[in-house]
């Protein structure tokens, strides 16, 4: 039999990693809330891998428990995920995950998903064989890249949801200077948590081509109220201008 693959947090993404890996062949070790690692990781000491498909407010305390024989072989997939939250763990295989799946819908493919890190041949080849398009990245700097236009993605319009409400593409084609306004102090936050000078261009016109792939799809999610102020926390924190993420929690306030 093959090592078994350990999936923490059996949500809407999880199962559909759990359907993948199933369709492999490799056997899935389901880990609940209710599960104690500990003891998981005696029954399973050493997988083939382990998947981390906590919603992003989790991950911390389950990384603060993770079995030390575990760590060497962690998948990620969070949203606003960035190298600081794997402090401490050498090469985890990190996936940007884009595609959606909603109770009793199918899986809705937005743009391929990007995945780098020691199993992520694996995981490319697990998604593939279920219709999901993925692309393998080459290096920690594509990596980097594509977890910050994910995350350009998700607070831009989440945030610009806040005050427009609509669609993507009703964003992009009624709201854009809104839209470039709120990107650059996302990104602004983004080069400060990362320490990298990125390149604005390439990572809007990345985020436009997302919006692309789902037109349809609403901007505020029932996040958006959270990302901002996390996000504010974080400019507070880092001593950041961002005025327009500002003024929209001041009109938000009133």
């Amino acid at each position: 039999m093959k090592r078994p693959v350990v999936l923490i947090g059996i949500g809407e993404i999880g199962s559909v990693l759990a359907r993948a890996f199933l369709r492999c062949g490799y056997p899935v070790y389901p880990v609940t809330r209710s599960t104690v690692l500990a003891e998981a990781a005696r029954d399973w000491p050493e997988p083939l891998m382990v998947v981390c498909a906590v919603g992003e407010a989790d991950l911390q305390p389950v990384l603060a428990g993770l079995p030390g024989a575990w760590t060497e072989r962690l998948c990620l997939l969070q949203n606003e995920l960035l190298p600081a939250a794997w402090t401490g763990i050498p090469s985890p295989t990190v996936i940007s995950i884009w595609f959606e799946k909603k109770p009793g819908q199918e899986v809705k493919v937005i743009v391929p998903s990007l995945v780098y890190g020691p199993q992520a041949a694996l995981i490319a080849g697990a998604l593939e064989g279920i219709g999901i398009p993925t692309r393998v990245l080459d290096s920690p700097e594509e990596l980097l890249f594509e977890l910050v236009v994910k995350n350009l993605y998700i607070l831009t319009s989440n945030i610009a949801g806040l005050v427009v409400g609509g669609t993507l593409g009703e964003l992009q084609e009624h709201h854009l200077q809104l839209t470039r306004d709120l990107a650059n102090d996302v990104t602004d936050l983004q080069e400060a948590l990362t320490g990298v000078t990125l390149d604005r261009g390439a990572l809007f016109q990345a985020m436009l081509h997302a919006f692309e792939g789902d037109p349809d799809h609403r901007c505020m999610g029932r996040s958006a109220p959270a990302r901002l102020a996390r996000a504010l926390e974080h400019a507070e924190r880092l001593r950041l201008d961002v005025p327009t993420l500002r003024a929209i929690a001041r009109d938000r306030a009133r």
